[in-house]
C-alpha cells in the first residue's frame, strides 16, 4: 500500500480509530448536570435581566436614548446568543436520553426479518465533476451493504461531452467505476448464489429437517468453506487498495475490513459450533448463506441526465435526483429529435427501451460520503418496525473521518461530530431535518409532496425542492406538512468528508447559511395546518426547529454588534458569562467524548470568527434571494487534493476583525472599560491563532493577490454573431438540417412575418 497524500500539518489528528458504532451509554450524573446546565442558563440570564438591566433603568430614570438604545439591543443580542445555547444544551440532552435508551436489535433477528423479503432499495449517489477515486469508494460502500435486493445507479451530471483532455480522462473514468465494481463482484457473487442454490437442493424445503442421511458435520463445513472464500476475497480486495489519505484508511479499515471482520466473526461462531458437535438448525445455516448473497449480488449502473433533453437541467442536487426517480417504475422510449434525445414512455414494450425499476426505498447518498456494512439493513428494519409506518427518512446523521491531515479538517471535523449529537437530540423533541448526505427515504412519501409543472413541452416533477441550497431542510418541512416524521437512527454508520482546506470550507459553509430564513415561512404554515388538525405541537419542536433554521442569522448579526459596536460598561454583568458557561463545558464535554479534545471549544470560537463573514455573506444572500424571488446557484464543495484558493474577501475580513479588536483593548483600556478589554482581548488572539492555523499566513497573501488579479482581470467578451437579414440558408437541399426545422420551428421566421405586403418570404436553397 502506498502512502502520499496531503502533507500532515503539526496540531492536525493523530488518532485514526473511528469512534465506536453505537454511543456509549450516558450515567445518571452526566444526565442530572446536562439538567442542571439548563437551569443554570436559563437561571443566569434571568439575574441578568432583572439585576443589570432593569436595575439600571430604575436607579436611572431619564437614561437617555444612547443608554435606552445600547440596553435594549445588548439585551436582545445577548437574549438570542443565548437562546442558541439553551437549545444546544436541550438538544443535547434529548441525545443523551436516547442514547441511554438504544438497544441494538440482534444480528439474528435483522436475518430473520429479510429471510424472505421482496422490496427493494434503490442508491442514487448524484456526482458532479467528483474525482473519480471519491465516488469509486462510496460506490462500494454502496454496493458493499447486506441487502437482498439492492441497485447501486451513479446519477453523473458532468457535462456528456466534454472537449478538454483532461474533463475527457475524468469523465472515462468515473463512466467506468460501474462496470468495474459489477464484474468485481460477478465471482463471489456466483458462487455464494450456487452456493446457497445447492444447499436448497439438498433440503426438500427452506424450513425442512435434514435430508436422510445427510451429515450435520458435513452440512457445517461446507458452510465454513464459503465464509472463509468470503472473507478471503475481501481481504484479498483489501490488501489490493491503495492507501493515499486518512479517507483511504478509513475506507479500507472500516468498509471492507469491517465487513471481513463481521465474517470472520460468525466463522468464530461455526468453527466453536464444529469443536461442539454440533451444527444451527437448516433455517438459521440458509439464512446466513443467504446474508453472502446479499453482500454480494448488488446491480450497478450510471445514469446521466444531461444526455436527455426532456429531463430538467437545472444544475442543482435536488433535480438530478428528482430526474431519475421521475423516471422510476417505467419504461422509456429514446426518440431522436432534431440532434437530441427525448424520453417518453413506451406503450409497446421493445428491447432498446430504458427500464428504469421501482422501488419502495431510495437511499441517496453523497458522493464524497461512505456508509457502514448494515446501514441499509437497520435503518430499513426500522422503518418497518411497528409504530414507524409514518416514517417517510430516517439516516444517521454522518461523522466526520477521524486521522484529519490538516487543523481546518480536524476543527470541521470536530463541529461535525457535535452536530451528529445534536441532530440525535433533535429527533427527541420531533423537531428531524433531514441532512442530505445520505438517507433512507420511502419513496411514496415523496409521492405525496411531489409537484409537477410542465417546461418547454415536458412533464418536470419535484420531489425534492431546489428553491433553497439546502434542499434537505426544505423538504423535511414538506413532509411535515402532508403528515409524515422523520427520525434519526441513534448510531455511526455513515461518515462524510470534511474540506480540508479554507477556501473549499467557505464554499461549503456559505451555502449551508444560504436559504434558512426563506423556509421559515413554511414552517409556520406547517405549524397553521397541523393546530387546525389538532395535532399535537410541542413548544420545544418549534423553538429546535427555528433555532436551526435562523440561529447562522441572529448569532452572526449579534456577534458583529459585539464585535462592532463599544457598549457601555454599566451593561457587563458576570451573569452573562455564567451563562454562556454552561454551554461551553458541555461542549467541551461532548468533543472529549467523540474524541477531540476538551480545549478545542476555544479553537471553535475562533473558527467561527473567522467565519463571520463566511456567514453573513450565506444570510445575505438568502435575503436577496427573498426579495428578488431569483435562485441561488448551488455551489459544490471543491474535493481536490489541491489547495482552494479563499475569496479575497473571506481572507481580509479576519484579519479586520484582529486590528479591530485590538484597536477595541486599546480604546476601552483607556476608559477602564475592562469587561469590553477583556472580550477584544479574546477575540483578537484566538482570531488570529485561527488564521495562522487555519488560513495561513502565506496562503492569505496568496488568495488576496489571486483576489486582486482576477478583479483587475476583464475576460475579452465573444464577438456577436451577425443576425441574418432574411431567411436565406446557404445551403444545399441535402445540408439542410430539416429535423431541427421540424421540431423546432425556426424562431426568426416567428419575427419576420409581420404586417405590411412582404409578408410572404421564402426560403431559398442554393
Amino acid at each position: 500500500m502506498e502512502n502520499a497524500g496531503r502533507k500532515r500539518q503539526w496540531g492536525s489528528e493523530r488518532r485514526s480509530e473511528p469512534l465506536a458504532i453505537v454511543h456509549p451509554t450516558p450515567t445518571s450524573r452526566k444526565i442530572v448536570l446536562g439538567r442542571l446546565a439548563i437551569l443554570v442558563t436559563v437561571g443566569a440570564w434571568l439575574y441578568y435581566v432583572v439585576s443589570t438591566i432593569i436595575r439600571q433603568f430604575v436607579n436611572n430614570p431619564n437614561p437617555g436614548f444612547r443608554f435606552g438604545f445600547e440596553s435594549i439591543s445588548y439585551l436582545i443580542v445577548v437574549t438570542f446568543l443565548t437562546f442558541s445555547a439553551l437549545m444546544y444544551l436541550m438538544a443535547r440532552q434529548g441525545a443523551l436520553y436516547r442514547f441511554k435508551e438504544h438497544r441494538r436489535v440482534p444480528r439474528g433477528e435483522l436475518d430473520n426479518h429479510f429471510a424472505n423479503y421482496k422490496e427493494a432499495v434503490t442508491v442514487l449517489v448524484p456526482s458532479y465533476a467528483e474525482e473519480p477515486q471519491v465516488v469509486r469508494g462510496t460506490l462500494w460502500s454502496a454496493a458493499l451493504q447486506e441487502f437482498p435486493d439492492l441497485r447501486v445507479v451513479l446519477l453523473l451530471d458532468d457535462p456528456p461531452h466534454p472537449t478538454e483532455p483532461e474533463k475527457i480522462h475524468r469523465l472515462e473514468q468515473t463512466r467506468a467505476l460501474a462496470g468495474q465494481i459489477s464484474a468485481a463482484l460477478s465471482a463471489p457473487a456466483a458462487r455464494a448464489n450456487e452456493a446457497l442454490a445447492t444447499f436448497r437442493e439438498r433440503h426438500a424445503s427452506p424450513l425442512a429437517v435434514h435430508a436422510p442421511g445427510a451429515d450435520k458435520a458435513d452440512e457445517l463445513q461446507l458452510l465454513i468453506t464459503e465464509y472463509e472464500a468470503a472473507v478471503e476475497w475481501l481481504e484479498a480486495m483489501a490488501e489490493a487498495e491503495n492507501v493515499e489519505d486518512h479517507v483511504d484508511e478509513f475506507f479500507v479499515d472500516l468498509v471492507i475490513m469491517g465487513l471481513a471482520r463481521e465474517l470472520r466473526l460468525v466463522l468464530l461462531a461455526l468453527e466453536a459450533a464444529k469443536a461442539q458437535n454440533t451444527a444451527p438448525n437448516p433455517e438459521r445455516m440458509e439464512q446466513l448463506y443467504l446474508r453472502l448473497t446479499w453482500i454480494f449480488n448488488v446491480r450497478t449502473e450510471t445514469f446521466e441526465r444531461k444526455r436527455y433533453a426532456s429531463l430538467s437541467h437545472e444544475a442543482n442536487k435536488a433535480m438530478n435526483l428528482n430526474a431519475y426517480i421521475s423516471l422510476m417504475g417505467k419504461r422509456w422510449r429514446r426518440e431522436e429529435t432534431a440532434g437530441s434525445v427525448v424520453l417518453r414512455p413506451s406503450l409497446v414494450p421493445r428491447d432498446d427501451d430504458l427500464l428504469v425499476p421501482d422501488s419502495t426505498y431510495l437511499l441517496t447518498l453523497d458522493a464524497d460520503s461512505l456508509l457502514l456494512r448494515d446501514y441499509c439493513l437497520r435503518l430499513v428494519y426500522f422503518l418497518e418496525s411497528a409504530g414507524n409506518e409514518r416514517v417517510a427518512v430516517t439516516q444517521t446523521p454522518y461523522s466526520s473521518f477521524r486521522g484529519a491531515p490538516t487543523r481546518i479538517e480536524r476543527i470541521a471535523g470536530a463541529t461535525t461530530d457535535i452536530q451528529h449529537i445534536l441532530h440525535q437530540g433533535m429527533t427527541f423533541y420531533g423537531a428531524t431535518f433531514w441532512v442530505g448526505a445520505n438517507a433512507i427515504i420511502r419513496k411514496c412519501a415523496l409521492e405525496d409532496i411531489v409537484e409537477v409543472e410542465t417546461v418547454g413541452g415536458f412533464e418536470i416533477r419535484t420531489y425534492i425542492q431546489d428553491r433553497t441550497v439546502i434542499e434537505d431542510t426544505e423538504s423535511s418541512i414538506d413532509l411535515g406538512t402532508h403528515g409524515w416524521t422523520l427520525v434519526n437512527y441513534p448510531e455511526r454508520l455513515s461518515y462524510s468528508a470534511t474540506p480540508p482546506d479554507f477556501g473549499s470550507l467557505v464554499v461549503q459553509r456559505r451555502r449551508w447559511a444560504n436559504g434558512g430564513l426563506l423556509i421559515l415561512p413554511k414552517l409556520w404554515n406547517q405549524l397553521s395546518q397541523r393546530r387546525s388538525q389538532r395535532q399535537r405541537i410541542l413548544f420545544r419542536e418549534v423553538l429546535l426547529r427555528v433555532n436551526y433554521m435562523a440561529s447562522i442569522t441572529w448569532a452572526s448579526f449579534g456577534l458583529l454588534f459585539l464585535l462592532a459596536y463599544p457598549y457601555d460598561s454599566r451593561l457587563l454583568s458576570p451573569a452573562v458569562f455564567i451563562a454562556a458557561l454552561p454551554y461551553f463545558l458541555c461542549m467541551g464535554s461532548d468533543l472529549r467524548d467523540c474524541g477531540h479534545r476538551f480545549s478545542d471549544i476555544f479553537r471553535i470560537y475562533g473558527f467561527n470568527l473567522i467565519l463571520l463573514p463566511v456567514n453573513l455573506a450565506g444570510v445575505l444572500k438568502s435575503l436577496q434571494q427573498g426579495l428578488t424571488g431569483d435562485k441561488i446557484p448551488f455551489v459544490r464543495t471543491p474535493k481536490v487534493k489541491d489547495r482552494t484558493a479563499a475569496p479575497a474577501i473571506y481572507v481580509l475580513i479576519p484579519y479586520a476583525i484582529v486590528a479591530f479588536s485590538v484597536l477595541t483593548v486599546w480604546r476601552d483600556a483607556q476608559q477602564g472599560n475592562w469587561g469590553n478589554v477583556a472580550f477584544a482581548s479574546l477575540n483578537a488572539v484566538l482570531a488570529m491563532m485561527c488564521i495562522q492555523a487555519y488560513i495561513g499566513l502565506w496562503n492569505s497573501v496568496v488568495d488576496v493577490v489571486l483576489g486582486a488579479v482576477n478583479w483587475l482581470y476583464v475576460a475579452p467578451k465573444p464577438k456577436p454573431k451577425a443576425k441574418p437579414e432574411s431567411l436565406v440558408v446557404p445551403k444545399t437541399a441535402e445540408e439542410v438540417d430539416w429535423e431541427s426545422i421540424l421540431y423546432h420551428g425556426d424562431r426568426r421566421l416567428n419575427r419576420d412575418l409581420r404586417g405590411g405586403t412582404d409578408r410572404r418570404r421564402r426560403i431559398s436553397l442554393r
